[in-house]
């Protein structure tokens, strides 16, 4: 306490003189964003298709994480045995909405290539490019018409080129960005070169979606083994402790819970390096940052 007045005697000493002698220090807090702007937060919930806000996302899977603990504290009579397991609920929404998110987004990823051959059929057929668009919003693959679901709206109220790059914002993913930009290109240039440069644009994405498809298979088996290597010791240890003997009574020590510690320490630092090891390489975006994960 002591040293915690000293400090804060010091900062109103220090803030005092500056003021006095007119060299005040140069606060700036951090404003709230523009209006209209996004939180990345906010986006990862929309692409993972949840209309909830981030802080209400966050207090319920806090929630969970209580109840888990309850539940196995009384499985266990153990807190430091319940807390591994509650911590997982915690995050668990956010590890399955993440994976939700990602295979929403695969999905738009993987529908553009007969995306863009519904737009080359229209096109050719006598459509204006905003028309094939609106027509592909509502006849093209399905993960298209959720990706899309604004675009006829957000067109006639705001033009083509802000409505498209609406839909480019809310994915945020490089693939559609690359197939936006080139949509705009087209919609500026117009005339007969458009399904040429559309049929181009799908052949350079199925490239593209096949190679990625050759990698995450590559990786299925080492993400799949990390998991259940990471879960499975902990179960073992909350059976073991299920019923009274040695085992409970040893992780009631303070030994017991020194071992559940640094158990914990190396399976997340195991889990990490896996992780690492694991991961795919990322493509940057141009246009903007890719959503990684929810924060609070």
């Amino acid at each position: 306490m002591r040293i915690l007045a000293a400090l804060l005697a010091a900062l109103f000493v220090y803030m005092a003189v500056g003021y006095i002698t007119g060299y005040a220090p140069n606060i700036k807090w951090r404003t709230t964003r523009r209006t209209g702007e996004m939180s990345k937060r906010q986006l990862w919930l929309i692409q993972a298709g949840l209309n909830v806000s981030p802080a209400r996302f966050w207090l319920v899977s806090e929630f969970l994480g209580l109840v888990t603990l309850g539940v196995t504290s009384g499985i266990s009579q153990t807190f430091w045995v319940a807390l591994p397991p509650a911590v997982v609920a915690t995050f668990m929404p956010y590890w399955f909405y993440e994976r939700r998110r990602l295979q929403r987004l695969s999905a738009v990823k993987s529908a553009w290539p007969d995306g863009l051959r519904h737009l080359v059929g229209a096109v050719r057929s006598g459509m204006s490019l905003p028309l094939a668009l609106e027509d592909l919003s509502v006849n093209g693959p399905t993960a298209i018409q959720e990706a899309l679901e604004r675009y006829p709206t957000l067109a006639r109220v705001f033009g083509v080129p802000a409505a498209l790059e609406a839909v480019r914002d809310e994915l945020a993913d490089p693939t559609t960005d690359r197939v936006v930009e080139v949509l705009l290109v087209a919609y500026e240039r117009g005339g007969a070169i458009v399904p040429e440069i559309l049929a181009d644009l799908g052949d350079t994405t199925t490239r593209d979606l096949r190679t990625l498809e050759e990698i995450k298979s590559e990786s299925l088996e080492q993400r799949l083994s990390a998991r259940i290597v990471f879960a499975v010791p902990w179960f073992v240890l909350l059976m073991m402790t299920a019923r009274e003997g040695p085992y409970r009574e040893f992780y009631r020590t303070g030994g017991g819970t020194i071992v559940i510690i640094v158990g914990a320490i190396l399976s997340l630092l195991g889990w990490w390096i896996v992780s690492r090891l694991g991961r795919q390489p990322a493509e940057e975006r141009v246009f903007g940052a890719t959503v990684e994960a929810v924060g609070r």
